[in-house]
């Protein structure tokens, strides 16, 4: 099997928040390993602690100890621009409103790279191109964000990571509004996308069965343990077994897939 580069990887880190008086640790001692041409998924029960995970991991909260390593950088070291260069966040937020076209907001992902008038040059354009090309979104461009659905949308957004250009792309929760169709759709882009750009992608889902069926890797968080590896190799250990406490739902290993009693 060959050796894929990591892209980020974590030392003993330990997530939380810290007030005047106390801290409060809801992980500790993580070691992750993010490595190119991987689609990996974050999945965990509510309030488990992943989108504190993914602040962290994308430089916008503090560890409360350990590090995390970008390209083999301390990621608190990087100043704005060269953060941006590296890694890529698609969020769930909603868009302010504007005027823009599907092309005018995949363009701002060459903000990192723009002159100071933000000017495109011939070489933001072609990853511009290239991104739209990739997503199949062409016949979006001249539209208006609000004139496009949720499903379209999510792909805009994961557009304009790639226009980006960064060897690592977070999602936090990009299926959460969509329908099956357009959650398997976004599920399989983005599967296609790690293969085709080398670009490795970690995303936050609750949908844990279709993130089972096209996952390179998964890291599963739970209240006692925190795994990362492929979804096989998870099964076999039953950690899909402790995911959730309640008698109604149950991992059934043969099928790959919860299974809900009456």
């Amino acid at each position: 099997m060959e050796d894929k580069k990591n892209i980020l990887t974590t030392s003993n880190l330990s997530i939380g928040y810290k007030t005047k008086n106390a801290e409060n640790t809801i992980a500790k001692n993580l070691n992750i390993n993010l490595s190119e041409g991987k689609l990996i998924s974050l999945v965990g029960a509510n309030g488990i602690g992943k989108s504190t995970l993914l602040r962290t991991l994308t430089g916008i909260q503090k560890p409360l100890s350990g590090t995390v390593f970008l390209n083999n950088k301390d990621i608190q070291t990087f100043d704005s621009v060269a953060l941006a260069q590296n890694l890529s966040v698609v969020l769930t937020e909603r868009l302010p409103s504007s005027n823009l076209t599907i092309f005018e907001l995949i363009a701002l992902g060459r903000q990192p790279y723009t002159n100071w008038i933000g000017k495109l040059s011939n070489d933001d354009l072609e990853k511009i191109n290239s991104a739209i090309e990739l997503t199949q979104i062409d016949h979006l461009s001249d539209k208006k964000h609000y004139e496009i659905s949720d499903g379209q949308l999510q792909k805009v957004l994961i557009a304009r990571a790639l226009a980006q250009d960064t060897p690592l792309i977070i999602l936090d929760e990009p299926t959460t509004h969509l329908d099956l169709l357009h959650k398997v759709s976004v599920f399989k882009l983005l599967k296609k996308l790690s293969k085709e750009t080398n670009k490795c992608i970690l995303f936050s889902t609750h949908d844990i069965d279709l993130a089972i069926q096209l996952s390179d890797e998964m890291i599963v968080m739970t209240e006692t343990t925190f795994e990362q590896d492929e979804p096989c190799n998870l099964i076999s250990k039953g950690v899909f077994d402790t995911l959730f406490k309640n008698e109604n739902i149950y991992f059934d290993p043969e099928k790959g897939k919860f299974i809900v009693t009456n």
